[in-house]
């Protein structure tokens, strides 16, 4: 019981719920500073939910050591988006919304996750290094899956897209599966980096991992739940307004990256940049491979064909990520200039998104 004294954020997100679901109706019929105001309260319940689901991931992370680790953190993380996602889907109709939330998800990721790292940890060591060959085949495999995923999309005619939907579910589930199999048993030591530097990481819990996997799956749920709430008063501020169309994908992805980013700055700061590039690449791949079998098996289900190409502006900036992800990560070494390179991409994606370009 002393463990699950700790879960507060989730006894907090419990009682927002209850609320959330009380006033849902009367708030969306007032609308103004009502609903905003429950929107905004809603969506710190579900950020701090997520960062508990981070904490038990960390634990047992730490726990089982890389490439586990980071493995199970951003499949908690990709987890929760997905839900929040799905349950978005069932809102008003928004045929872009899964592409534009994997797109935001690995602009978080790349740029602004590994940026903000880099700046860190290059600030306090001058260079980190990590295993060159993680980046490569995270970056290998991320070149495949986008092309496949949401760049051919858009040459599909609209007769076929069923076919080649169910070809891309296919080969994702393959892709990931065999991506899990080496990366955790034939090619292990890729992801794996010991520095005479590094500082020692110690658990300070003594809880079972059972228990940790229990929270996060209810965790997960309650993620879910909230999301519906979230998704009725998001849905009624966005009628109509000026808003950006982008903010749902935007907001689904922020939910997912806040406590990597949090876990990536703590590895940085104890000179781990093989767990931050692990997080940030392997967040975007998982994101990927696991968001878009989900949203297109959906797609095929209720015969209503979902937008997953890219539109030029967000195709170019993907083009700028890999680009510069692909000089930068090719000594096995950050540096604080190389994350200023990635985090002013990340700001002019922030830009596009305000200008509603995105």
């Amino acid at each position: 019981m002393k463990y699950l004294k700790n879960e507060f954020p989730i006894y907090i997100a419990l009682i927002v719920l209850g609320l959330g679901f009380a006033l849902e109706h009367s708030a969306v019929a007032q609308g103004g500073g009502m609903l905003w105001g429950l929107l905004l309260v809603i969506l710190a319940a579900i950020i701090g939910v997520a960062f508990r689901i981070a904490h038990h991931a960390e634990v047992l992370a730490i726990r089982l050591g890389e490439p586990y680790g980071t493995m199970i953190l951003t499949l908690a993380a990709v987890s929760v988006e997905v839900v929040i996602l799905v349950v978005l889907m069932m809102g008003e109709p928004n045929p872009t919304l899964a592409r534009d939330t994997v797109f935001a998800a690995v602009m978080f990721d790349i740029n602004g996750i590994l940026g903000l790292a880099a700046i860190v940890g290059g600030l306090k060591h001058g260079q980190n290094k990590y295993n060159i060959s993680s980046a490569n085949s995270f970056v290998a495999m991320l070149l495949v899956a986008i092309g496949v995923g949401m760049f051919i999309p858009d040459f599909v005619p609209e007769d076929q897209w069923q076919v080649y939907s169910v070809f891309s579910v296919i080969i994702m589930a393959v892709m990931y599966i065999a991506f899990l199999r080496l990366q955790t048993v034939e090619h292990r030591t890729f992801f794996e980096y010991t520095s005479s530097l590094e500082e020692e990481v110690h658990d300070e819990e003594h809880s079972p991992n059972s228990l940790h996997v229990g929270v996060m799956v209810g965790a997960i749920v309650l993620v879910g739940l909230l999301s519906e709430v979230l998704s009725v008063l998001l849905d009624a501020g966005l009628a109509g307004s000026s808003l950006p169309k982008a903010i749902p994908a935007v907001l689904v992805a922020l939910i997912s990256a806040c406590p990597e980013i949090l876990t990536a700055l703590k590895a940085a700061q104890q000179n781990r940049m093989q767990t931050t590039v692990n997080i940030a690449l392997g967040a975007s791949l998982a994101t990927v491979l696991l968001t878009l079998p989900v949203i297109e098996a959906i797609a095929l289900f209720t015969g209503d064909r979902i937008v997953m190409a890219l539109t030029p502006l967000q195709g170019g900036m993907l083009l700028l990520t890999f680009l510069t992800v692909m000089n930068n990560l090719h000594d096995g070494e950050t540096n604080a200039i190389e994350g200023i390179s990635h985090f002013v991409l990340f700001g002019a994606f922030v830009a596009l998104v305000a200008m509603g370009l995105m």
